[in-house]
């Protein structure tokens, strides 16, 4: 495609392909069930679909279709279905907006979710094997989880020096060959190798692809806002990873991101300080919530959601073809650990973040539906700030309940946080 003078047809093409391709990826699902094709329900810590693609299952993430339902305004009310039919309000918003989901037929804003004919759990997360016992009790389907070993202590440079690496790593393989021989029993069909290289080679074209699009936002002014588009590119680098659609997205993501990089196109007109958020985003009032930060020129650079919510993508993974089976499992745990250790061990990332991202400001978003995510963060917080100079801004709502969310209160605190801010410069421009 040639470039035109302004990049007309090259900026803002990442945004709407995504978008379309994600609508595409909602009415594969709706459709599904009329082709009699089968829809495995995965999650994105370890959704497994190297494997499930060989079989032709389609993967249904149940994060992903929950948090649309907030963005688009009508989590509410799957919300207080959940809850009037006995789930606590203090539990997990995904699994209450997937429950009600469920008791209405599969029924959602952008189609109709297909009911599983697998569900694959892992451990990254401590909900999703509860969250599989209920897919089980409502469809007596066959689950799979897979029990991946985190991390001992702070990650190291690279696992594979660890002395226990490999016997982690055969642990892990054996379980992916459990699958395979599952998937077989369950579909009829044979395992095909070369088939799973082929998927293989599409996902290593994606993550390679993907991992460069975030570093590309080291650039300034910032090329996308890693809140709002970020989401976007996370909705895709899911629901597409191991095909030839998702690998050439993200290499054509690649060139619009060269492109803005060249002309010094930013996403923000007026960029004046450089965000990193760690936790979930506020997905009830999403465009607001960006909005609140972009008016004072903030532009989120970097988000710990783009690492642990990616599928290990961010790493760049590259799978050994010549060693699939190896490869896959030595990459499955890699993920895994890394999306863990997002969580659990992420106080160095956010002071790389810090120095490599030229990052003015972080904010902190723990959330009352996910307490995995958000335990610790003042903790955490607090580390960061003893170690760099930074500012910070601690505030709390939630990815999916309205009810908890006060945009006003928000405000008051984002607005006193650049207020902030805008003292350090002024403190810093004197002293220089």
């Amino acid at each position: 495609m040639p470039d035109k003078p302004n990049g007309q047809d090259i900026v803002g093409r990442g945004n709407a392909e995504g978008a379309r391709l994600f609508r595409d990826w909602f009415n594969s699902l709706t459709t599904a069930k009329e082709r009699n094709e089968p829809a495995a329900y995965v999650f994105v810590m370890g959704s497994l679909q190297e494997i499930l693609r060989v079989f032709d299952y389609h993967t249904v993430f149940p994060e992903i279709h929950s948090l649309q339902m907030a963005v688009r305004r009508v989590a509410h009310e799957y919300l207080m279905q959940a809850e009037d039919y006995g789930y606590s309000p203090d539990i997990c918003g995904y699994v209450k907006a997937d429950v009600a989901l469920q008791l209405r037929g599969g029924e959602h804003p952008m189609g109709t979710i297909p009911k599983p004919s697998l569900a694959i759990m892992t451990n990254a997360c401590n909900t999703y094997m509860k969250w599989g016992e209920i897919w089980e009790r409502m469809y007596d389907c066959p689950t799979f989880t897979l029990d991946a070993p985190g991390s001992r202590a702070i990650k190291s440079l690279d696992w594979r020096q660890n002395s226990y690496f490999e016997s982690d790593r055969k642990y892990v393989e054996a379980q992916l060959r459990e699958l395979i021989a599952l998937c077989e029993k369950l579909t009829g069909k044979k395992f095909d190798i070369d088939k799973l290289r082929d998927v293989m080679e599409k996902t290593n074209r994606m993550s390679r692809a993907y991992r460069r699009v975030l570093e590309l936002n080291k650039s300034h002014p910032a090329l996308f806002n890693a809140l709002n588009e970020g989401t976007i590119f996370l909705g895709v680098v899911n629901a597409l990873r191991g095909t030839a659609d998702g690998a050439k997205y993200f290499e054509d993501l690649v060139v619009e991101m060269e492109y803005k990089a060249a002309h010094g196109i930013g996403t923000l007109r007026d960029e004046k300080y450089r965000l990193s958020i760690v936790g979930v985003p506020c997905y009830p009032i999403f465009r607001r919530f960006y909005e609140l930060f972009s008016e004072w020129g903030g532009t989120f650079v970097t988000s710990s959601y783009l690492w642990f919510a990616s599928g290990g993508a961010d790493l760049g993974f590259q799978y050994d073809l010549n060693r699939p089976i190896e490869s896959l499992s030595e990459g499955v745990l890699i993920s895994l650990r890394h999306a863990m250790d997002a969580m659990f061990f992420q106080n160095q990332w956010i002071i790389d973040q810090i120095d490599s991202y030229g990052v003015d400001g972080i904010v902190y978003h723990p959330i009352k539906s996910c307490r995995t995510t958000s335990t610790g963060l003042a903790d955490n917080r607090r580390w960061v700030m003893e170690a760099r100079d930074v500012a910070t801004l601690f505030i709390e709502s939630d990815m999916m309940d309205k009810r908890v969310v006060s945009e006003a209160q928000m405000k008051n605190r984002i607005d006193a946080f650049f207020e902030g801010l805008a003292t350090r410069r002024l403190h810093a421009q004197a002293a220089a």
